[in-house]
């Protein structure tokens, strides 16, 4: 797909039956089809949704989407983006879709979410355990027979629990496996661990294949800036030189993939391990980027001016702004309930609504009978309760009992988890799509 090719629309094929069980839907609403949702006007910010509600903003996904599948483009890369941060298969479909080359999954029954929404090349980006898991992972093959499954793993234990439980079902297509190095979390931590696991799944008799390797360089972050470049580096560079080892084991005949990056440090990634990969010829490198698809108003919009301070980021062959390139396209929308002292306002949105684990939500704009009042809040939120945040107000903040705050959040992927639909909105705001979730 080229620049000037048309990139498909936002569409929901997994249709919900919305009642005002469901955050967002208003009291009252008695199976309305989720197809129908656009026709009801409903704005978040008018009075008739159930506050708090999470919204995504279509064009800002859309934008977000056409840049980075550019990008990967021009980088000369493939993307699988992680699914497991909206869990929504119309989201990942679209990117795939759009040009991605498969989508990404951190467990065996995420990739039954995504194979039952057609998905059908999967990066199962984690281990799945010992026999249990395996035994599991095989059920799901023999129901996939065309699925096109990568599996993590990261010790010879793996390894042989995979290979009996594809032994004893029988006619089972080989798995596609990939040796994952690691630091900070999984992955074999050196070399020799790795050759071992190449050894054990070599020695299965074709019942799984060495499929190439696999890393995930966020996991080995630390505190200090400088640490995390050594770390990330070194790791990068370790998995390079597996992924030669692998080719020379299997030959240069036989289509392998490198994959890793997440949404902090994909150019590192790029940068280490692309020169490896274009050489190889019959290799792909696989980002498996997902919160960059929706970014944020907290830890990833910082991450990007990191990436912006080591030029990391290019379009056109041209440097970039990452930071500003990428949009926002979350919002957490909440009631001010009270405002019981001078300078603190309470709204009805708490722990159990939007992610805090990587900072707290930050309050863009307040509207009072569904009407802008102010872009520039003057509020900060300082305490999360279950159900109520907690905002200092400086002085002359405009903030009222019953005004709707938009807030933007901070980390995707535990604040999309909290929502069965997220409710896609065009550029008024407006309510336009629901997208189901499946996070179980």
């Amino acid at each position: 797909m080229n620049e000037n090719t048309p990139v498909p629309p936002l569409v929901v094929r997994e249709n919900i039956l919305l009642d005002d069980r469901i955050r967002g839907v208003p009291p009252g609403t008695s199976e309305l089809d989720g197809s129908l949702v656009g026709s009801q006007c409903w704005h978040p910010a008018e009075g008739r949704m159930s506050l708090p509600v999470l919204t995504l903003d279509e064009t800002a996904f859309a934008t977000n989407r056409d840049l980075f599948l550019r990008y990967a483009r021009e980088q000369g890369v493939a993307i699988a983006p992680h699914a497991k941060t909206p869990m929504a298969p119309d989201l990942a479909r679209s990117l795939v879709e759009a040009g991605a080359w498969g989508t990404t999954v951190a467990d065996i029954r995420q990739a039954t979410v995504m194979l039952k929404a057609g998905l059908t090349r999967l990066i199962i980006a984690n281990e799945v355990g010992g026999t249990g898991g395996a035994n599991r992972l095989a059920t799901l093959a023999g129901a996939w027979p065309n699925a096109e499954l990568h599996v993590f793993a990261d010790s010879v234990d793996a390894v042989n629990a995979l290979a009996g439980a594809w032994r004893a079902s029988g006619a089972l297509a080989p798995l596609r496996v990939l040796v994952e190095l690691g630091a900070g979390r999984a992955g074999a931590r050196t070399t020799a661990e790795a050759e071992a696991i190449a050894d054990a799944i070599t020695a299965t008799s074709g019942r799984l294949l060495i499929a190439g390797v696999a890393t995930y360089e966020g996991a080995a972050a630390q505190p200090d800036p400088g640490r995390t470049n050594e770390a990330v580096s070194a790791l990068l560079a370790t998995t390079a030189d597996m992924f030669l080892r692998l080719r020379a084991r299997v030959g240069g005949g036989v289509p392998l993939i490198a994959t890793a990056g997440g949404s902090i440090f994909f150019d590192k990634v790029v940068a280490a391990l692309s020169p490896v990969i274009s050489r190889d010829g019959k290799a792909t490198l696989v980002l498996r980027s997902g919160a960059i698809f929706f970014h944020d108003h907290g830890i990833y919009d910082r991450s990007l001016g990191t990436l912006d301070a080591r030029k990391g980021f290019a379009i056109g062959g041209v440097d970039a702004s990452a930071r500003n390139s990428v949009r926002p396209a979350l919002r957490v929308w909440a009631e001010v309930l009270s405002r019981p002292e001078f300078g603190l306002a309470i709204c009805g949105m708490g722990m159990r609504d939007v992610s805090f684990d990587q900072g707290f939500p930050t309050p863009l704009t307040v509207f009072r009978d569904g009407k802008p009042v102010s872009s520039q809040p003057r509020a900060e939120v300082f305490k999360l309760n279950d159900q109520h945040a907690f905002l200092s107000l400086q002085p002359g903040a405009d903030i009222a009992v019953g005004d709707v705050v938009e807030f933007g959040i901070s980390h995707p992927c535990t604040c999309l988890d909290r929502y069965r639909v997220i409710f896609g909105v065009d550029d008024t705001g407006h309510i336009r799509h629901a997208f189901p979730t499946y996070f179980g």
